[in-house]
């Protein structure tokens, strides 16, 4: 919810979907063959500076939305730095000679998170959709990325009426009576948010499961204009970084 609420927010959803998956796979591309750590972290920071100041993302939000694939990644780069065994058993043991597969693993891996939530913090999923259907992306999968998709807000939905009702009723008046009325919430949300999606399913089912699920795409009309300006970008940015000389 937080990055579908900062790409709606983002005065850069108005611009093609295209053109931002271009640059950003450029990015991606750029980030996988750096010829040093050094290039990747500088690629990072940019891509990070151009989502801040460019689509206009609060850092608090992108720090949110980048909270679990960092914990992600900083768990990856210290089971290769560390080791455990050795003389002292099960203790940990440090390795010098992965400092260096640690820090191109971190740096590649920080400037392609970068691209990605450049990506994503400035394009609402459905643009992305649309996208991806231009692009002949499986239908199945595209139904499957629109109902859980749908389902996110039902549960948003079904978990703010119930806190909210259990507020009304004093429901968090202090830490134990939080913890149990916490408990109720999640007890309570499986049924009902079980019962929104059967109604989803016999809505489908009213269909008749006929053909893919179809939305009214959305118009750029500088598209082609914005497409020719992410290309020119990406081929500056890896030639940049050194990637085509």
């Amino acid at each position: 919810m937080l990055i579908d609420r900062c790409a709606h927010a983002s005065p850069w959803r108005r611009i093609s979907p295209a053109a931002k998956g271009l640059f950003a796979l450029a990015a991606l591309l750029g980030a996988y063959l750096a010829p040093s750590p050094g290039l990747a972290l500088g690629l990072a920071l940019g891509l990070v500076l151009l989502t801040l100041a460019g689509a206009r993302v609060p850092l608090p939000d992108y720090l949110g939305a980048a909270a679990p694939a960092l914990g992600f990644l900083a768990l990856g780069c210290a089971s290769l730095l560390f080791s455990l065994g050795g003389p002292g058993g099960l203790a940990p043991r440090f390795l010098p000679e992965a400092l260096d597969p640690a820090a191109r693993l971190g740096a590649r891996s920080l400037a392609a998170l970068a691209a990605l939530l450049f990506l994503v913090l400035s394009t609402p999923l459905p643009h992305l959709i649309a996208l991806l259907r231009q692009l002949r992306c499986p239908e199945v999968l595209l139904d499957l990325m629109v109902l859980c998709y749908r389902m996110l807000f039902v549960f948003a939905t079904v978990f703010r009426d119930g806190r909210t009702a259990q507020a009304a009723r004093l429901g968090h008046a202090g830490a134990r009576r939080s913890l149990r009325s916490l408990g109720l919430l999640a007890a309570g949300l499986l049924p009902q948010v079980w019962l929104r999606a059967l109604e989803l399913h016999q809505a489908a089912l009213l269909r008749l499961g006929d053909g893919p699920l179809r939305f009214l795409a959305p118009s750029f009309p500088r598209a082609r204009q914005e497409l020719a300006w992410a290309a020119a970008g990406s081929l500056g940015l890896l030639l940049g970084l050194g990637v085509l000389a």
